[in-house]
């Protein structure tokens, strides 16, 4: 292990072996795979059944998984957590994981099991989940007639390529289907990617993986880790070794039946992880025929995107607990104000919150007047494709999309107006 970073490691572990960080003492450690790299290791030894082997997420070494995993070790689970972004010197972004061999983390799932004698659990969360089922894959095709592994822990696992333009179908990474593990995904409700478990639990099957989902009500993505946890999640979050521990007990109720890997016949390119940040208003890629939109608004109306036909239309979907969306909902205000005598029209669409949610919200965060309208059941959502928020579509006079953006933006910029007088102008 280089000088360095075996000091700094050391300290961590003492860090942690102190209260009230751990309950369970942790110990630095580190695996050298056959090319020589030194993958660096935090072990929380415990006797109970089964090994956990913890790969981090897109967010790096965090100090709320590594308590998780101390207190995992005083309830009797052993665990194992890997920091992979040191081994290979690569930096905290989902792009990284594409430069990960999934070999040498194979090479230390089996190496946990011959050491520890214990079946091997994974656990990872968001792009993290790709490493972890890639690695898993790797294992199987090296370890055909070996006891199967456990299974996986997935905590609102990010398993498309990339997210996509706005309008068109998202394409899931190879190894998905390709995935043949008992699997338990931890999923926030409050969150773009509960929406795509109708896509995901059946690809993950596909490869004859058994498939449990967890929804955890109340709370978003990284819950445990947010800097602007609700109350809602900082409760979650003090539970998280407990539904890491029930997780544990639901994948151990799976038969132990041999598990052949599935031929992985795609590959995706390391590149195509990285997501675009530059945020500009583009011509719509995509079929310009919109999807039917027909909800009711707050108003007690309901509005039609066809009884538009003739106006420009700002079609935008948003949540309440969504930041950026709340960053951007001021500018479209003031965009609405702009655009005040001309044929514009603004449908901000909500996604399936409680309508009481929603005029709280207006009431006591952000006050706009434009028309709020209620998808109530996600269906409108899962239609119009939307893979992230916020995500805007800009519908033309003669009612074909124009143009479409994820991410917030400034509505009144000078760029999108100009855009917009041009639409009307047509």
């Amino acid at each position: 292990m280089y000088p360095n970073l075996a000091r700094v490691w050391l300290m961590l572990a003492l860090i942690l072996a102190w209260p009230p960080y751990g309950q369970a003492a942790a110990l630095s450690q580190s695996f050298t795979t056959a090319g020589g790299t030194e993958i660096p290791l935090l072990h929380f030894p415990a006797k109970g059944r089964g090994a956990v082997l913890w790969l981090p997420s897109e967010s790096g070494l965090l100090p709320q998984e590594q308590q998780a995993a101390a207190a995992l070790a005083k309830a009797g689970v052993e665990v194992w957590y890997a920091d992979v972004f040191s081994a290979y010197f690569l930096p905290t972004l989902g792009s990284s994981f594409a430069k990960m061999p999934p070999a040498d983390v194979a090479a230390l799932i089996e190496h946990l099991r011959r050491t520890t004698g214990k079946r091997v659990y994974l656990l990872s969360a968001g792009r993290g989940a790709l490493l972890a089922l890639r690695a898993a894959h790797r294992w199987q095709e090296q370890h055909p007639r070996a006891k199967p592994l456990g299974g996986a822990i997935l905590i609102s696992p990010k398993l498309y390529v990339r997210t996509p333009e706005p309008g068109l179908e998202g394409q899931l990474m190879p190894v998905v289907t390709a995935t043949n593990l008992p699997l338990l995904i931890l999923q926030p409700e409050k969150s773009i990617w509960r929406w795509k478990m109708k896509r995901i639990v059946p690809a993950l099957s596909r490869g004859g993986s058994d498939v449990f989902v967890r929804y955890l009500p109340g709370v978003r993505d990284r819950f445990y880790y947010r800097q602007d946890a609700t109350p809602a999640e900082d409760a979650m979050a003090r539970r998280l070794p407990v539904l890491l521990e029930q997780a544990l007990r639901m994948l151990r109720t799976v038969d132990g039946k041999p598990r052949p890997p599935v031929s992985i016949t795609a590959k995706a390119s390391g590149e195509s992880l990285a997501e675009r940040t530059d945020r500009r208003l583009r011509p719509f890629r995509g079929n310009p025929q919109p999807p039917a939109l027909r909800l009711k608004g707050l108003d007690g109306k309901v509005h039609d995107l066809a009884q538009y036909r003739g106006k420009v239309v700002l079609v935008n979907f948003w949540a309440t607990w969504c930041p950026p969306c709340v960053r951007e909902m001021p500018s479209i205000e003031r965009l609405k104000h702009k655009m005040a005598g001309r044929p514009f029209k603004i449908l901000a669409v909500n996604m399936a919150e409680d309508r009481s949610a929603v005029e709280r919200f207006l009431h006591n965060v952000v006050n706009v007047d434009f028309t709020i309208l209620l998808d109530s059941d996600g269906a409108a959502l899962s239609r119009w494709k939307v893979f992230a928020f916020p995500t805007t579509y800009v519908v033309g006079k003669h009612g074909r999309i124009r143009y479409a953006l994820f991410g917030s933006i400034e509505w009144d910029n000078p760029d999108v107006l100009h855009k917009l007088d041009r639409l009307l102008r047509r």
